[in-house]
């Protein structure tokens, strides 16, 4: 199992430092992630400032951009990193995708799915010069010229991976995604009983399984070295957890676990616009299944012991303070890596 960490959503002169405090404590890999920022332009500065750390999107908005401008971006992010880059896509929401991106998103997982297989028709372009001859459903890619190839790298074969909650979306990563991006509001038993036997469900139609892809999940975890500092992490997950519990797309969490009526409640909170308290809403039962919570020395061994068999990658959901020592943060890589 693999140990990573986020990057963030930051401006690119940040990046290269940040990067490199990462690669200094050992981590394996740093994600980028689309809010306030574009996703891939603070990656291009931690390729060039990194030499053995991995970097990738979690995620990008897929259906914010086409599929040759995601396909550029990812091609020189490959080539600058020496094939150290992992593309990860992600829908959004309706709401976002159709009044922010002002983009359409009907049939998310069909249209996701349509998505990667044109991003690969024209990576294939790319590499080895194709004609560009892909139609499908919702995208086509038929047209180029020698003008707009960037022609052949070393390491052309850029892995994808899919972000999703619901058993569509990871039906949908099974079959046509190298990697899957868990979502940080999730449950080891969900995990188990949903997310895994929904990708393989996908992974069967093209003749794989869910161990064929590379599982990433980010984890809500709850620190502090004193009393003080173990309620307010506690509280800022909280409220986290809560806003993702607010939004419909996460019911089937909820419902797993036998608290949809929660998510109603929160949804209507939400609406009213009052945040205040929010987070006191989230009972003990859904935080201690969503997150873990233990002193900082033991995170490293308790999210190995915690996700081996389930996930090949592993991350907390935040990223690291910008004031916290590089020895700190390498002492818990260590821990995970004995463990």
């Amino acid at each position: 199992m693999k140990i990573d960490a986020q990057l963030g959503s930051l401006y690119p002169h940040l990046a290269a430092d940040m990067a490199r405090r990462m690669e200094a404590m050992g981590f394996d890999a740093v994600w980028s992630f689309e809010a306030g920022h574009d996703p891939f332009l603070p990656l291009m500065a931690a390729a060039t400032a990194t030499e053995r750390l991995h970097i990738g999107t979690n995620i990008a908005v897929a259906f914010g951009r086409s599929p040759f401008a995601t396909a550029q971006a990812a091609w020189d992010l490959q080539q600058a990193s020496g094939g150290r880059f992992h593309l990860g896509l992600g829908t959004q929401v309706r709401a976002h995708v159709e009044r922010r991106y002002d983009m359409p998103f009907e049939h998310p997982a069909a249209r996701l799915t349509d998505y990667i297989r044109c991003l690969r028709a024209i990576f294939d372009n790319f590499q080895n010069g194709t004609k560009p001859n892909y139609e499908g459903p919702f995208y086509k890619f038929i047209l180029t010229n020698p003008a707009f190839i960037p022609g052949p790298i070393d390491h052309p074969d850029i892995p994808i991976y899919v972000a999703g909650v619901n058993p569509r979306m990871c039906r949908a990563a099974g079959e046509v995604a190298d990697g899957f991006h868990v979502h940080p509001m999730h449950s080891t038993s969900f995990l188990r009983e949903v997310v895994r036997p929904s990708i393989d469900e996908g992974a069967k139609l093209a003749g794989k399984t869910v161990d064929d892809l590379d599982l990433h999940a980010s984890v809500f975890a709850v620190l502090g070295e004193t009393e003080a500092e173990r309620a307010a992490s506690e509280g800022q997950i909280r409220d986290q957890i809560a806003f993702y519990a607010s939004t419909p797309n996460y019911r089937a969490l909820l419902r797993h676990h036998g608290l949809e009526d929660l998510g109603k409640e929160l949804s209507a909170i939400v609406r009213t616009g009052d945040f205040e308290n929010i987070g006191a809403k989230v009972p003990d039962k859904l935080l201690s299944e969503v997150a873990v919570s233990t002193d900082f020395g033991k995170l490293g061994g308790l999210l190995k012991q915690r996700y081996t068999g389930l996930v090949q990658r592993i991350a907390t959901y935040y990223p690291i303070p910008d004031e916290d020592p590089v020895e700190k943060w390498a002492a818990m890589v260590k821990g995970f890596e004995a463990a």
